[in-house]
């Protein structure tokens, strides 16, 4: 647990050089795992699959934010149980009904800008509006944002993966790993491939549901046209 709060530690602030740095942390048969992992969120991750990616996005977003916002609202003492605790609840949440890590992953990022734009003193009066104006925008776009959220975070853990795969081998990877900014819009085009192919190229649920109705329906007429050829074969044959 402490090294992967050491891991996620860059990401609660705006650190690129940190969010790049933490394939450090990788094993080279970790990279390859999180690779395959990554490219399968990006693809196919924004549906029935989406619960695979909304249980660890949930932990994650506990991992991250839970600690600031434990000082913040008074609570710093109890920080390490409460993140603990966040982090089962939204890990169990994202498995059972995505949404909720949708509203939290929407709703903590706009409610510390909100924050942040009010000021220490009125930190609560920023951060509430923000939080459930934001959740509530990424509930009602669930399944955009479901495709959206799973190929940027597929096309990341698929890049941290790749690196760290490579690292043994390819000596460029610590060179690159110094420019953020390359390796961020290398995420950026492959996450946006993946979003890209998930709303407009892979069917639609409904598109989806509608065909597998189809296809029974077409095996059911395939079955009942054999069974009346067949019945008509057995009447001919008696007839002669």
């Amino acid at each position: 647990m402490e090294q992967l709060a050491t891991a996620l530690e860059p990401y609660q602030r705006f650190d690129p050089t940190g969010w790049v740095g933490v394939f450090r942390l990788i094993p080279t048969w970790g990279g390859a795992l999180a690779l395959g992992i990554g490219v399968l969120m990006a693809l196919f991750g924004g549906r029935r699959l989406f619960r695979l990616v909304a249980a660890p996005l949930g932990a994650l977003i506990a991992q991250i934010w839970a600690a600031p916002l434990a000082v913040h609202l008074g609570f710093g003492n109890n920080a390490k149980q409460i993140v603990i605790g966040s982090t089962f609840a939204l890990a169990i949440s994202g498995l059972f009904w995505p949404p909720i890590v949708v509203f939290f992953a929407f709703g903590v990022p706009a409610g510390l800008i909100g924050g942040q734009l009010a000021g220490d003193t009125d930190w609560f009066l920023g951060f509430g509006p923000g939080f459930f104006l934001g959740g509530a925008m990424g509930v009602v776009m669930h399944r955009l944002v479901g495709a959206i959220l799973s190929a940027a975070l597929g096309a990341w853990v698929a890049v941290l993966g790749l690196m760290a795969l490579l690292r043994p081998v390819v000596p460029a990877v610590n060179w690159l790993a110094g420019s953020p900014v390359f390796v961020l819009a290398v995420a950026a085009c492959v996450a946006i491939a993946g979003g890209v192919f998930q709303i407009f190229v892979r069917p639609s649920e409904e598109q989806a549901r509608a065909k597998k109705i189809e296809d029974k329906l077409n095996k059911r007429k395939a079955r009942e046209q054999k069974a009346l050829e067949a019945r008509w074969e057995k009447y001919n044959n008696r007839s002669e």
